[in-house]
């Protein structure tokens, strides 16, 4: 990437920034914290590897981690190519999971299993889509069943690999019936895209789509005609969701600049790749629009990267969230590899990192990439954040843009040998449908402060939870749309 060199003012308001928020990185976690992780699918074999039963263990035993680590939303990969971790009807099984694009045997259906997996250890499953992308490699082959051999002339070749032409628009009615197509048979939570729109330029080959733009440019600037098709994707896709499911988060995680200041003067203080210009990728206009729910900027660098610094980035992002959540995207291994910045002592930047994104006001929590650096416990960051930054659970946001009302509260606690069971309205399809429970427990009746996350001791989509601990608990209830019901009656438990 193109990054410039940090001037002196910068490296001093880093340190003043640094030494701010020494203290709060020391403070309690939030109530209320987005805690993702990316699980891909593009190029893991593992998956191929293994058995349907295997599989089933991995992918549990990857949740079991995941959740041990404080993570609550999962991010699964279910068409790294335009071919499916789902059964589809419209396209091909991934060749990632199977050979040839055939149905697993015996038959599973991955998304349908961890989104079931996901729910019952109480977190949230968004389906991670790639819009544009056929092939990553020029050796890769298009499998049986494949739209691209019907219609070839939708799809373009750049750098040995095969896209969608986003500038027709029979290519985003079909992936809108795609997106569709999933949110209206899976229980899932969101529907997420990362930061491959365009493909990123390759130096000295221009993006071959030279006939749509003749057939449909009508006079624009190429550049502008661009990022109008990558618009029209997005504001379709979301009209398109909302009308099948209102509570089904739209989120995309763009590569981490907008835009460099010297491209424009509401650019960020960087020098590197920009979405706006390579990706076509206007993701603040988005924000503004609401066309999107959140965005994950991917802030992969250093806390000082001279050209694409983290400290900027995150000060920029948070200046700039507009009406819409902002979560950062963390590089795991960078993360963990790098050393803080002086003073600190740290072996690791994951303390300051968490620091910065709760210190900014518009920043409700960070993603990590990948999911499985995560679970094999890279640099410690797993046993660092279960036991420090992530040691009290949390809930995800709440989205008031989508829900504004208050859910039913639970009633009818009692305990029943060992667990604690409680009653609620039965979901009936709808945004405001109790269909989450939050478990606090105290250890009098004198205040039952629900703002302390430290008394939280389960999310659960279920009615019962196990209890072995004496206290008072109560029990509220998440809508679709995470908002949070009054509480239920108290019941001590002795």
């Amino acid at each position: 990437m193109h990054i410039m060199i940090m001037n002196t003012i910068h490296r001093i308001f880093v340190m003043a920034m640094l030494m701010a928020i020494g203290c709060f990185a020391q403070a309690s976690s939030p109530k209320r914290e987005f805690r993702g992780a990316w699980m891909h699918t593009v190029f893991q074999d593992q998956y191929k590897k293994q058995s349907t039963q295997q599989n089933k263990r991995y992918i549990c035993s990857q949740l079991d981690l995941l959740k041990k680590a404080g993570i609550n939303v999962v991010f699964f990969q279910i068409r790294p190519q335009s071919d499916a971790f789902y059964k589809s009807p419209f396209e091909p099984w991934s060749i990632f999971l199977t050979d040839g694009g055939k149905a697993p045997e015996p038959f599973w259906d991955p998304l349908s299993f961890i989104t079931e997996q996901a729910h019952q250890r109480g977190m949230e499953l968004h389906a991670w889509i790639n819009p544009y992308r056929v092939t990553s490699g020029a050796k890769q082959q298009v499998p049986p069943g494949h739209i691209y051999h019907k219609h070839p002339e939708r799809f373009v070749k750049y750098d040995g690999k095969i896209y969608f032409d986003p500038g027709l628009p029979e290519n985003r009615t079909y992936i809108e019936k795609i997106v569709a197509d999933v949110v209206t048979r899976y229980d899932i939570d969101g529907i997420h895209f990362d930061d491959y729109f365009y493909p990123y330029p390759v130096k000295n080959l221009p993006f071959p789509d030279s006939k749509s733009y003749a057939r449909y440019g009508k006079g624009q600037k190429r550049d502008d005609w661009r990022r109008d098709n990558v618009n029209k994707l997005i504001q379709s896709l979301n009209a398109k969701i909302k009308s099948i499911k209102p509570w089904v988060r739209f989120g995309v995680s763009p590569f981490g600049i907008w835009r460099n200041k010297k491209s424009d003067k509401r650019g960020s203080d960087t020098n590197g790749l920009e979405n706006y210009d390579a990706l076509y990728a206007d993701v603040l206009l988005w924000a503004e629009k609401g066309w999107v729910d959140y965005l994950i900027p991917q802030l992969y660098w250093e806390l000082e990267h001279p050209r694409a610094s983290y400290s900027v980035l995150i000060d920029w992002w948070n200046n700039n969230a507009g009406q819409r959540h902002v979560y950062i995207g963390q590089h795991t291994e960078v993360t963990m590899k790098k050393n803080d910045l002086k003073p600190s002592a740290e072996a690791s930047q994951l303390k300051t990192k968490i620091a910065m994104s709760r210190k900014a006001e518009a920043v409700q929590g960070n993603c990590w990439w990948p999911a499985y650096s995560v679970t094999k416990n890279f640099g410690g960051i797993a046993d660092s954040l279960a036991s420090i930054h992530h040691a009290e659970m949390a809930l995800p946001p709440e989205y008031p843009w989508i829900s504004s009302s208050t859910p039913e509260a639970p009633f009818d606690l009692h305990k029943d040998h060992n667990e604690l069971w409680w009653s609620a309205p039965a979901p009936e399809g709808k945004t405001d449908d109790c269909i989450k429970f939050v478990i606090y427990r105290f250890d009098d009746d004198s205040t039952f402060d629900l703002d302390d996350p430290s008394k939280i001791v389960g999310i659960t989509y279920e009615n019962h939870i196990p209890v072995s601990t004496q206290g008072y608990y109560v029990v509220t209830s998440l809508d679709r749309a995470n908002s949070e019901s009054f509480p239920s009656e108290p019941l001590m438990i002795k």
